[in-house]
């Protein structure tokens, strides 16, 4: 290879290293991985552009499976959510939602979705909410995605946010979202006035989907009700319809009050129906065990069981700023320390695991295993990360140096400089431990 438009050189890869050093060079052309070598390469192409990652780790672009851009940055509104529980959140956001149009919400978008590249997220799956009947919030994201195309990559879900079958029009609304183009069709069995209407909901949705070619993600079991059961449901349609891959269970926060023997039945239903799992920890760790005195469940499911069943299992944002969780700046590598703690993931094995669910375990929810990862064939999509491992990144929560979609950088960071001047060791500050 003579020339390339980008050549990386000196990084680490996250998985593991390329050569005895552990340093690779990635080379880039016409938006593509062409080759990835060993850095000490005795013959360099000419590059139109290089990166000197001086050891730093390269990863795929950060993925965050389950947000809702419709409802980022509306913190206090419509008034505070004081409780600090889902029902609140739900009653201030029908307030809001009166408001809403296309560019409030295209606006308010651009500028969550900003903070998440200049973070390292390069891939978003985004819940509309259809239950107003303009469907001001999915014409607003199917617009917003197609805009975004080739920079920030996003799926748009039909997301009933009142309930299918709570109302006459739910269903019309639903089928009329995948008219306008979605790509996943929600919705939010536990939110339905009964048990049987949820049953109903899991499986209009599921259908709704399988007729037309789309991926599945419902809220599901977004409870502490350890009642609350639809999961179960839920994997047994994908299991009987051959949709293994296609369906995603969000939430799933009552799984973590089911008996130990009930839970291990539906995490090997979960595996073999191919259903993977997305969990939430900032709004959930806020949101459930509201109703608890002492002691207070933490509002996470049973992750560690999911993975070590081989369940796939994604961590998402959720909420940036809006009626449920009124902090947060879109940074994935945040909601990772904190799944980390609140799982109780701190051997060394599985912080390199909640990495995994940052990134390919996201890209196996997202169907876009296909071309995700750093590999000769695939779209030149990689972020250069300020630590020299997987393990450092969450300790740090380390800055995104670059993010490279399409081989093109659409944003950088510079780190922040800090001194000390006292002590021996006076002068900048390195957060990296002594050796």
């Amino acid at each position: 290879m003579n020339s390339c438009d980008l050549l990386i050189r000196n990084c680490r890869i996250a998985g593991g290293p390329k050569s005895s050093s552990g340093m690779s060079n990635i080379i880039i052309t016409n938006g593509t991985i062409t080759a990835v070598e060993a850095a000490d390469s005795p013959v360099l192409p000419a590059a139109s552009r290089q990166i000197d990652a001086e050891g730093k780790l390269a990863a795929p672009p950060l993925i965050d499976p389950h947000l809702h851009l419709d409802a980022v940055l509306t913190a206090g509104q419509a008034g505070f959510n004081e409780s600090g529980t889902l029902l609140e959140g739900i009653r201030i956001w029908s307030e809001r939602k009166k408001t809403l149009d296309a560019e409030d919400i295209k606006k308010r978008s651009y500028r969550a979705l900003s903070w998440m590249a200049a973070q390292g997220t390069g891939w978003v799956r985004t819940h509309a909410d259809c239950s107003e009947p303009s469907l001001t919030a999915v014409k607003a994201l199917t617009e917003l995605r197609d805009e975004l195309a080739g920079t920030i990559e996003v799926q748009v879900v039909a997301f009933p946010q009142d309930g299918i079958y709570s109302h006459s029009e739910g269903e019309r609304l639903m089928k009329q979202a995948v008219e306008m183009g979605v790509d996943v069709v929600g919705g939010i069995p536990h939110n339905e006035l009964t048990r049987e209407d949820g049953i109903k909901d899991v499986e209009f949705a599921c259908s709704l989907a399988k007729d037309n070619g789309l991926l599945v993600d419902l809220h599901i079991d977004e409870t502490d009700d350890d009642h609350s059961r639809f999961t179960e449901s839920l994997a047994a349609y994908a299991y009987k319809h051959g949709m293994q891959g296609q369906v995603t269970a969000s939430h799933a926060t009552a799984m973590h009050s089911y008996n130990n023997a009930y839970a291990g039945k539906l995490i090997g239903l979960l595996q073999k129906a191919g259903v993977g799992v997305i969990v939430n920890p900032f709004d959930n760790a806020i949101l459930m065990g509201r109703g608890d005195s002492y002691p207070k469940r933490r509002g996470i499911t049973r992750v560690d069981e999911l993975l070590e069943a081989g369940v796939s299992v994604g961590i998402g944002h959720d909420s940036i700023m809006d009626p449920w969780y009124p902090l947060g700046r879109g940074s994935m590598l945040e909601a990772g320390s904190l799944l980390l703690h609140l799982a109780q993931m701190s051997g060394f094995r599985q912080i390199y695991q909640v990495f995994d669910l940052l990134t390919s375990e996201s890209a196996r929810i997202m169907n876009i295993e296909d071309r995700y990862g750093i590999e000769a064939g695939n779209p030149a999509d990689l972020v250069i990360l300020n630590a020299d491992n997987e393990y450092e990144a969450l300790r740090l929560r380390s800055e995104c140096l670059y993010l490279i979609k399409g081989g093109k950088i659409i944003s950088t960071t510079e780190p922040a400089a800090s001194r000390i001047e006292f002590g021996p060791q006076a002068g900048p500050v390195d957060y990296s431990p002594l050796t």
